[in-house]
């Protein structure tokens, strides 16, 4: 796709009348189609929020004259807003431990084209899936962890994620908790899949737990990372009908195809910038 040729635009501020007619009006004046647009007004807390899919007729438009052109609505409005052009994929960094079943959908999805991000380099505490990254011509690094070197770890990783210009984390199925600090450092920019209908059945073994409940519904909860263990907002969820004939193994077979369709969507909405992060909410656009 050519630069300067299609564009995502999102906005949030407080409702008010106007707000969409100013925006098409600037969208109009740089000659940009509006081939999608999505709206939210949340009357639990007065906000409004607007995605809109744009492309440029004409020559192509930079980023930054669509910027100038907008800032009088967005300071008429209190706008926060953000732009991004089309052309430049979105980067994640892909943590995995010891459980590929996640890690090798996102790698057959971005390899095929069904999910249009870059996949620039892979973490793991382990060294299992070094030969797999490498198959597909990605950068793998090994950084283990353990209580005395997590500082060092996470230091590896901000290197990492500066060297490779990452936008978004991805948890795939990484058993480590994250600092404190790193998730403060990184808002919105790491995704996490949770092995069960958030909150239920945390811990180890959750299938097992579920067995034990005699559970009839399983699922899988893909949430961004705060510093509150499984307790970030949530962004796409996934479940399925199970019954008492169902071993603690099926479950499991059954769960992990759901953390990956899950997950899978969480990312691929996040980087189409379909996902509006607002406290511990989230507005998802089709």
């Amino acid at each position: 796709m050519e630069p300067g040729r299609e564009f995502v635009l999102t906005v949030s501020c407080q409702d008010r009348r106007g707000v969409v007619h100013a925006v098409a009006g600037v969208m109009m004046e740089q000659q940009l189609t509006i081939l999608d647009s999505q709206q939210f007004g949340d009357a639990s807390t007065g906000e409004f929020h607007l995605r809109m899919h744009l492309r440029r007729e004409g020559a192509p438009l930079a980023p930054e004259e669509l910027e100038t052109a907008l800032a009088p609505t967005v300071r008429e409005f209190g706008m926060q807003w953000g732009l991004t052009d089309r052309s430049v994929r979105h980067r994640i960094l892909v943590m995995v431990s010891r459980q590929g079943h996640v890690l090798n959908d996102l790698l057959f999805r971005t390899r095929t084209g069904l999910m249009d991000v870059e996949i620039p380099v892979i973490v793991s505490n382990h060294e299992d899936f070094r030969a797999l990254a490498e198959w597909h011509g990605i950068p793998f690094h090994h950084v283990p962890v353990t209580p005395d070197t997590k500082g060092q770890a996470e230091a590896q990783l901000r290197e990492l994620i500066a060297a490779h210009q990452v936008d978004t984390v991805v948890l795939a199925r990484y058993m480590q908790v994250l600092s404190e600090g790193l998730c403060a450092e990184l808002p919105g920019r790491i995704i996490n899949i949770h092995h069960s209908l958030l909150p239920s059945f945390k811990g180890a073994k959750p299938y097992t737990q579920a067995h034990d409940r005699g559970v009839k519904v399983i699922g899988a909860t893909a949430h961004y990372v705060t510093a509150d263990l499984d307790e970030g907002p949530i962004i796409e969820q996934d479940f399925r009908r199970v019954d008492h004939r169902m071993s603690p193994a099926e479950l499991a077979s059954v769960g992990q195809e759901l953390e990956a369709m899950a997950l899978s969507r969480a990312v691929r909405w996040h980087a189409e910038q379909r996902v509006v992060l607002r406290g511990r909410r989230t507005v998802v656009f089709d």
